[in-house]
This record gives C-alpha cells, sequence and structure tokens, in this order.
C-alpha cells in the first residue's frame, strides 16, 4: 500500500470534502528557531530567545476561540521553555502539534549542509525518515503528545515524504503551497497543485491540507499561467498588483496586508475552497528575528491582523477549525 508522491499534483478524485459542507480554516505556526534569512543555512548560528512570545500568542488565541497549531522543529522541541508554556494547552486540546522538518538543524547529520539540501525531500529517503522520526520522537516525549501533521521546511517535500509519514504515524501532511514554484532553488514546483484539501492515497489514510494561496484580479483566472511567465519581470508583477489587474495572494500575516489578505479570502471561498490554511513564522512574535517584524509597533499590528481576520471569517460565516476537527469531519 503506497501513497502518491506528494510532488504530484493529485487526480480531481482524490478531492476531499466535509460531511456538513461548512468551510473552516486552521492557523499553523511554523514554530522554529530564529536565524539570519539572507546568509547560508549553518547548523549551530541561531537562537530561540523568541519562544517565551509564545505565551501571550497562544492566550491570544484562546481569547479569539481559535486552536493553534504548533509546527515545532528541532530546536524548539528540545527547548525546556516551549514544552512548559505548550504542554497544558496541548493537553486541554487547545492548542495542537505538529513537526516540521529544518534538515540542517535536526539529526542524525550526515548531509552536507547547503540550499539543496535544505529541501529534505532531496535527502536519501533513508536519511529523510531518521530525522522525521527523530524529531517526531522527540516532540511526543518533551510535549506529552503524538503529533498528527508534517510540514516540511522551505515546503521541501519529496517523491518518498508520503511514504514516510505513513509508515511514521503522520494523518496529515502540509507541505504543499499552490500557485508556488521553488524549483529554482532545487526544490518542488507547487504551481499545479490545488488549494483544496486532497487525499494522498485510495485508502484515505494521509491527507494533505495546502497552505492558501488565491489569485485576485481581473486577470486572475489567467494567473496559473501568466504569473509564472511573468517570474523573469518582478516589476511587472507588481505593476500587475497595483493596477488590480492580478496579484498573489498567500493567506500570512507576514508580507500581506489585511486588505489583500481579505480579496484573498474572498478568492478562495468564491473559487470553493473548503478549507483556508494559514500560517507564519513563530519569530515574527518578537521584533527584529523575521524581516516582517522589526518593531513593537510591527507586532501590534500583526495581533492586529489576526484580530482583524478572525472578525472577517466570522463575517463569512467560516469556522474556526483544528487538525482534529478537520479529521473527525471529512468524508473518507
Amino acid at each position: 500500500m503506497a501513497s502518491r508522491s506528494i510532488l504530484d499534483p493529485p487526480p480531481r478524485e482524490s478531492l476531499a470534502r466535509f460531511r456538513d459542507r461548512i468551510p473552516r480554516y486552521v492557523l499553523t505556526v511554523d514554530t522554529e528557531e530564529e536565524f539570519d534569512w539572507d546568509k547560508p543555512l549553518t547548523r549551530d548560528t541561531h537562537g530561540i530567545e523568541h519562544v517565551g512570545r509564545l505565551s501571550k500568542f497562544q492566550e491570544f488565541c484562546e481569547h479569539e476561540g481559535v486552536v493553534p497549531v504548533y509546527l515545532v522543529d528541532w530546536p524548539i522541541a528540545n527547548a525546556r521553555l516551549a514544552a512548559d508554556i505548550l504542554r497544558e494547552p496541548l493537553a486541554d486540546g487547545r492548542a495542537e502539534i505538529g513537526v516540521q522538518l529544518h534538515p540542517w538543524v535536526n539529526p542524525p547529520f550526515e548531509e552536507e549542509v547547503n540550499q539543496a539540501n535544505s529541501f529534505a525531500g532531496n535527502l536519501p529517503p533513508a536519511l529523510e525518515e531518521r530525522k522525521i522520526e527523530a524529531l517526531r520522537t522527540t516532540i511526543e516525549e518533551r510535549f506529552g503528545m503524538a503529533p498528527l501533521i508534517y510540514r516540511a521546511g522551505r515546503y521541501g517535500a519529496g517523491q518518498n515524504t508520503a511514504d514516510i509519514l505513513r509508515r511514521q504515524g503522520i494523518a496529515v501532511d502540509s507541505s504543499v503551497r499552490p500557485k508556488f514554484d521553488y524549483s529554482s532553488a532545487g526544490g518542488p514546483n507547487y504551481r499545479p497543485h490545488p488549494v483544496a484539501p486532497y487525499w494522498l492515497d485510495d485508502e484515505r489514510t494521509l491527507l494533505e491540507l495546502p497552505l492558501t494561496t488565491a489569485f485576485w484580479g481581473m486577470l486572475r483566472r489567467q494567473g496559473d499561467w501568466l504569473y509564472p511567465a511573468l517570474w523573469r519581470v518582478p516589476a511587472l508583477r507588481g505593476l500587475l498588483a497595483r493596477v488590480g489587474l492580478l496579484e498573489r495572494v498567500p493567506l500570512t500575516p507576514e508580507g500581506v496586508s489585511v486588505e489583500e489578505a481579505i480579496r484573498g479570502i474572498d478568492m478562495a471561498l468564491d473559487d470553493g475552497a473548503p478549507l483556508l490554511m494559514f500560517s507564519f513564522h513563530s519569530p515574527s512574535l518578537r521584533p527584529g528575528d523575521t524581516p516582517y517584524v522589526r518593531t513593537e509597533d510591527d507586532l501590534d499590528t500583526l495581533y492586529d491582523w489576526w484580530r482583524r481576520i478572525f472578525t472577517y471569517l466570522q463575517q463569512r460565516g467560516v469556522k474556526p477549525s483544528s487538525v482534529t476537527d478537520v479529521m473527525n469531519a471529512v468524508e473518507r
């Protein structure tokens, strides 16, 4: 019994549906170490000083009635403070936990650290699996919960990732980022993948929850072929967005305004997306740790972004969800 490769667009019959037909959204947090995004990756030049900020964010989500899904990588899994903050919310169902693999900081350390190997799916299958297994086991030991969702760091799934996840008892993947292509850096091309959830195997035991990205503008119906055709001229992409012709909108507060995100939500819902997957990086909870949050004012803006988005989703009748809710509601 084998799974389809995460890298291959799925057949239409594998699309997943919810029994109640209620649209949902899930908030995922790429819970990871701080590092300089502009410098080459290394095994040891990183920090975890922002981890204490998870407490405030968790309280914020609880107040808003949202269950955040923390996708934890190796440095965070081994941070005692992270476990101290999240263990109780996880046990009470006020938060959920998953696996996020940054192979360059995750043992066993057998590969060269370079750009190609930063996409875990490029590693030898046995090494990719040993890294995932080491991280999954550590998360379960430290946080008291078996993770049921996986995201490859840098969205770097590979040909063997789906089968590895099944063997490791992980029922959900969220590595696919539709309308994005990382092949120029040695990573996957997710341009042709659907935004809607779909099954990665005929037995319906492994579910893909792609991150949500939508095209907006007068040319949005042509976005799937027009946007990639303009990759060599980013200035033209920017011009098309400014004049309302074509804009790519991922659902994240990092580099996307509230107004842009609302347009993306509207487009995704109008296209019939049953699930909206949001994401951002946990180091953005401390000013200076990502390019998106440099000051305390930026951090206030990030929290306000979520507050306004939650309000808009409620107005549109989109239900806050979680991995557990998704798995209970999906048709098999």
